[in-house]
């Protein structure tokens, strides 16, 4: 977990009621839309400086288009997004130039996101390449610390993706995205592809650069044990909505939205003789899709707690204070009132 970001300072990210809707088109000569995926349906949060926004949830949930989205690199369909203090919603390609330097993403798989006929130089170059940064020789030099930044020998800069394993392709990776200074890293899954003793490795790199260079995080994952040693705070998606946000103690001490009790319950546990005796997960069955979501509450027909008025009206994220919120009829107004 990174220090306390500072409380007085203003939010270097605000998302407000992001959406983001892929149309359905149908007909043959005649094309019109029939439908909308509706990916990112309403997200809304705030980063501070030096602060990492873990956000979790199934496959499916809009995780990662919503981090595609902050960065651009899908069109938002409504919302705003405002990084740095400007709004960067609406603006142009040549527009966001200047502005992708200073965010960077780190993908899911660390072999599909690095070409395989550029060498590393080569790869951790191009960014201080497009931007400009540096003549040949410093770019060079550049790179060899980058390298070594990241856990791995500059000599290894003459060489190609396929010759790494799947954690030094990622700390590639992460080289690259370091590499123009930015203060926005968003982190898709960064280790979910690999082994499972590799993870820690990792994470403890993102901790060390974010230490370094007082990085600001958007760590995506499915699994809330990954993010709970990086996280100041968490958020939960479901089906495209924030369904809880609060600080990472209070997700893991005090989980009050059901979605996020069955999240935690799925998180294994070390000991062969408490994993078997504690109760199966609470929730059956898969994501309804983004197509045809449904009424009400977007959970309910997977909730064991399930009211009628859930089916039928969508609960607000209602604030608890100290930051928290969560979306859920079992925790109204009146119950956020007496919290606070």
């Amino acid at each position: 977990m990174s220090a306390q970001p500072d409380a007085a300072a203003g939010p270097l990210l605000e998302v407000e009621d992001l959406k983001v809707h892929f149309p359905l088109m149908a007909g043959i000569i005649v094309k019109k839309q029939v439908a909308s995926v509706r990916a990112v349906d309403g997200v809304s949060f705030s980063l501070k400086r030096g602060e990492t926004l873990g956000l979790v949830g199934e496959s499916g949930c809009g995780k990662s288009t919503t981090g595609l989205a902050i960065l651009r690199m899908v069109t938002p369909t409504a919302g705003r997004i405002v990084f740095e203090g400007n709004d960067i919603t609406r603006l142009d390609r040549a527009e966001m130039r200047p502005i992708r330097r200073r965010m960077q993403m780190v993908y899911q798989d660390p072999y599909g996101s690095l070409n395989p006929r550029m060498t590393v130089a080569d790869i951790v170059a191009e960014p201080l390449e497009v931007h400009g940064i540096g003549d040949r020789a410093e770019r060079r030099e550049r790179v060899r610390d980058l390298l070594a930044m990241v856990g791995l020998r500059p000599e290894m800069a003459e060489r190609y993706p396929h010759e790494f394993s799947g954690g030094q392709r990622q700390r590639i990776g992460i080289a690259r995205a370091v590499a123009v200074h930015p203060t926005l890293l968003i982190c898709d899954e960064p280790v979910s592809a690999l082994d499972v003793s590799i993870q820690a490795q990792v994470v403890n790199l993102f901790q060390e650069l974010q230490e370094k260079f007082g990085l600001t995080y958007v760590f995506i994952a499915h699994d809330l044990a990954v993010v709970r040693h990086i996280s100041d705070r968490i958020a939960v998606m479901y089906l495209g909505k924030i369904v809880e946000i609060a600080t990472r103690d209070e997700v893991y001490r005090n989980p009050l939205h059901p979605y996020t009790q069955a999240l935690l319950a799925a998180v294994p546990i070390p000991s062969p003789a408490l994993e078997a005796a504690r109760p199966e997960a609470i929730i059956k069955g898969e994501v309804p899709s983004a197509l045809n979501p449904p009424s009400g509450c977007r959970f309910h027909p997977r909730c064991p707690y399930a009211m009628p008025v859930c089916a039928q009206v969508e609960p607000p994220l209602v604030t608890f204070g100290d930051g928290r919120a969560v979306a859920c009829h079992l925790h109204t107004a009146d119950t956020a009132q007496a919290a606070e």
